[in-house]
């Protein structure tokens, strides 16, 4: 980023939330449009303007702690996490419906007698279960939303989404008032966009309507109907030019300046929430930036291009969010079809990050870490110089690290053994010079422990 750049912290996040859009298995600009019904109905509600800065906030990053629970959906329901949770949007988890969504999604690639066991307890624990997972995501999502600097009033909107007017939420089970008032709105707000998207206005309002006072607030709900009486209303969600209406909402008023500590902070929240999506990638973006700046600092990079080196590698598989956990977290090998989503996922990075200002250019190495010297890689089969030399150097880094750490289908090698391999790729996948450059950093790293 350049000195004399500003970036705003509404159009960082915004942008940022269409990665969180892809864990759910949401319409592209979800957030946004939730952002946008929310801040309206702020205003039909007369909120002051810190209160509506913590109620845009909240929205944006209300699934910032979805990622959590992927691999735990597809081990209990034996489906793909990002179909079931898409599905699940529309459910007032009444226990007959339920009970219909767990027999027409669960386990559909199980044998009938598996199926039905797997439908009879999980149906059974179903309150365990959702405690567990909506637990799970709250705390985490606050958690992730304090350390990228956000109030306590966010922290506390995201913890609370899942509460419902009534008392029968979770995960705390609040009742009325004392659900934060960022997420009564927020949550209004996510039913209205799913409901308005598949089905259209009428319907988001008929759903509203049906939900008040069990799940949601009826002084909301009335604010959000008197605005829902304007076509104009509906017709704006669908403005091509939503996203910069968002950004450029004259309520919201960012209370801090982002310079290049807080991106730094912004980039290793994102990389927590990748990482989190499959327990076999716990920690890898950090290791990948670690791997990375010794590669650099090895090879004469300046502080400059090592800072942007490791934003670079924190956000390289950003992508993965949009991949379903029963491909990412699959023993076996994959069939041409989960290939073929694998090989998307740069390409899915590529264009997150350049949504984002402030990371437009970190977009390049989310989409080329793949791609190989002798042309053989993906997702676009560049080759030699066509390939940045900050992707190479992450490129060396991933493959060093995805050898070193336990996956699905195997154990973790030693690095003697990831070298065996790597030199096997050098020069046709990858490049000869950062591997030679992260070889010689090991070694020097290795001898000052024994020191």
């Amino acid at each position: 980023m350049a000195k004399s750049e500003v970036v705003h912290l509404a159009e960082l996040v915004s942008a940022l939330s269409y990665a969180l859009d892809l864990t759910e298995g949401q319409p592209v600009g979800h957030s946004i449009r939730a952002c946008w019904i929310s801040v309206h109905i702020g205003i039909e509600l007369g909120l002051d303007p810190t209160e509506m800065t913590d109620l845009y906030y909240t929205v944006l990053l209300k699934d910032i702690g979805c990622s959590t629970t992927a691999a735990r959906v597809c081990q209990l329901y034996l489906t793909d996490d990002i179909m079931f949770k898409r599905k699940a949007k529309f459910l007032d988890h009444t226990a007959p419906q339920f009970l219909r969504y767990l027999i027409a999604n669960a386990g559909m690639k199980q044998n009938l007698i598996d199926r039905f066991r797997l439908i009879i307890d999980t149906a059974l624990q179903t309150g365990d279960i959702s405690f567990e997972l909506t637990n799970t995501r709250c705390h985490r999502g606050a958690d992730i939303a304090r350390q990228m600097r956000f109030s306590e009033a966010v922290a506390q909107g995201i913890t609370d989404l899942d509460e419902h007017w009534d008392g029968k939420g979770l995960p705390r089970k609040k009742t009325g008032a004392d659900i934060a008032l960022t997420a009564r709105v927020a949550l209004l707000a996510q039913v209205a966009d799913v409901f308005f998207v598949s089905q259209g206005p009428e319907a988001a309002m008929a759903e509203v309507k049906r939900r008040t006072g069990t799940w949601f607030d009826p002084a909301m709900v009335e604010a959000l109907l008197r605005l829902g009486a304007d076509p104009a209303f509906w017709a704006s969600l669908s403005d091509p030019r939503l996203p910069e209406r968002v950004v450029a909402f004259e309520t919201v008023k960012d209370s801090h300046p982002i310079d290049e500590d807080y991106l730094d902070d912004i980039a290793a929240a994102f990389a927590e929430v990748i990482d989190a999506k499959t327990p076999f990638t716990s920690g890898h973006s950090d290791r990948v930036a670690l791997f990375s700046n010794m590669i650099g600092v090895e090879l004469g990079l300046d502080d400059a291009q090592c800072r942007y080196l490791r934003r670079a590698a924190l956000l390289h598989d950003i992508g993965k969010l949009g991949v379903s956990n029963s491909i990412l977290d699959k023993p076996g090998k994959l069939d041409d079809a989960e290939w073929a989503e694998i090989r998307q996922h740069p390409a899915l990075g590529r264009t997150v990050l350049a949504r984002v200002g402030a990371f437009h250019d970190l977009s390049e190495v989310a989409g080329n870490h793949h791609e190989r010297l002798d042309g053989k890689g993906y997702p676009c089969g560049l080759a030699g110089p066509q390939i940045d030399f900050h992707s190479r150097i992450v490129a060396v880094a991933d493959v060093f690290d995805a050898l070193t750490a336990d996956r699905p289908y195997r154990k973790a090698m030693s690095a003697d053994e990831a070298f065996v391999i790597i030199d096997d790729m050098t020069g046709s996948a990858l490049d000869p010079e950062c591997v030679a450059a992260l070889r010689r950093a090991l070694i020097d790293l290795e001898a000052a422990n024994a020191a």
